[in-house]
């Protein structure tokens, strides 16, 4: 904490305003703390704050997210962590919750629906976007540990794409796999002290109260939305986009809380909203259990974050500096990159209408090729939807 402490409301002011006004995603969240806490303020000193990043990247769950509460931890205390947290978080939950009762409604108005699938016709194009910009630079760091480990890479790529196209429900099983082969292969040799068998805890612990977690969904209702809640918040490596195929199939094939187009526009409200992508999921619990069920499903998500840096932040730099939990985030980084690359097939799936098609390549030109950002893209698409229903297209 500095001292003095920072005030609550000046940093419940300060962490709203980047969660009001962060589009973009996490770079351009991480980028505007590193201007308020670093550059601005001078609150928090320039290897620390990149230490932190470093750390929060080790975490499961959403970086920028706890890279915010961590800050706020830091130069406010435990109370600071938990009003600047929330002032990141809330605006998002809010906006996506608004906005899903008008694009989730049971009878929304034709110019709503066509933005919808004109947005959502663009949503595979943005997976494939935000996987190969993590690919490429993933990729470089494992040839130049080798050529054994750049084989290992591509093998966990693989499997995290194969499983997010075809067995979606068993992706984060695959994450976790990947990531304990690779640390029982890099780091298994290497017997723990006790105090770094306590820092693993961050992905075991997870790992046990998920498998609690798992056999009490079967049968659906609030458990399972807990449940798929708490995957997105807990278990889910390498982006932001990779909660996009953890929810996928629960949601609509296994729950059928949403169909698949309505599904597209849940991650479509997502990506065009400020503040963290993982507020995504309260359009999901609002499409399972109404506003209810959307505040309960963004509280889970967002309650690892929170408690791993509330009960975390003194050991980030032990963390940073564990080989294990290096290991074990080189194992399930690349396989939740392959993992987002494989969503956009089954998001591509989803769609429905033929001019969708079209506009799916159009995105992509837009996205991959001309190099425009996400939300101009996507509102555009949803711009030409909407005036395409209008003028007689299928919706």
């Amino acid at each position: 904490m500095t001292d003095p402490p920072v005030p609550l409301h000046v940093v419940v002011r300060e962490w709203g305003r980047i969660g009001i006004t962060g589009f973009g995603g996490p770079p351009t969240h991480i980028a505007m703390l590193r201007r308020l806490v670093v550059e601005q303020r001078a609150w928090i000193p320039a290897d620390e704050f990149e230490a932190a990043v470093a750390a929060c990247n080790l975490l499961p769950g959403p970086a920028s997210t706890q890279l915010a509460i961590f800050c706020a931890h830091r130069v406010a205390g435990r109370a600071g962590a938990i009003a600047g947290g929330a002032a990141f978080v809330v605006p998002a939950v809010v906006i996506v919750l608004a906005l899903s009762l008008l694009f989730l409604a049971q009878a929304p108005p034709l110019w709503v629906r066509g933005a919808g699938d004109g947005a959502g016709a663009a949503i595979a194009p943005v997976a494939v976007a935000a996987g190969w910009g993590l690919l490429e630079p993933s990729g470089r760091r494992a040839l130049a540990a080798g050529t054994y480990r750049r084989l290992r890479w591509s093998v966990y790529v693989v499997l995290g794409g194969t499983a997010a196209a075809l067995i979606g429900p068993y992706l984060v099983l695959v994450l976790l796999g990947c990531g304990l082969v690779e640390m029982t292969l890099v780091a298994g040799l290497v017997t723990p002290t006790r105090r770094s068998r306590g820092r693993l805890g961050v992905h075991g612990g997870p790992l046990l109260l998920a498998g609690a977690l798992s056999g009490a969904v079967a049968t659906g209702g609030w458990l399972a939305l807990v449940w798929v809640a708490f995957k997105v918040g807990a278990l889910s490596y390498g982006g932001g986009f990779v909660i996009v195929p953890l929810m996928q199939h629960d949601a609509v094939n296994t729950y059928h809380w949403m169909t698949s187009a309505n599904f597209l526009n849940a991650v479509a409200l997502g990506q065009v909203t400020p503040g963290p992508v993982v507020a995504t999921v309260a359009a999901v619990g609002y499409a399972a259990h109404g506003l209810g069920g959307g505040v309960l499903a963004a509280a889970v998500a967002f309650t690892p974050s929170f408690t791993f840096v509330l009960l975390g932040a003194r050991h980030f730099q032990q963390l940073r500096a564990s080989a294990r939990a290096q290991a074990f985030l080189d194992g399930a980084g690349p396989a939740a990159i392959g993992a987002i690359l494989g969503s956009a097939i089954p998001l591509a799936e989803a769609l429905r209408h033929g001019w969708q098609f079209g506009l799916l390549g159009v995105a992509a030109l837009s996205l991959l090729l001309a190099r425009r950002g996400v939300v101009a893209t996507l509102v555009g698409a949803g711009a030409i939807g909407a005036i395409a229903v209008l003028a007689g297209a299928p919706a």
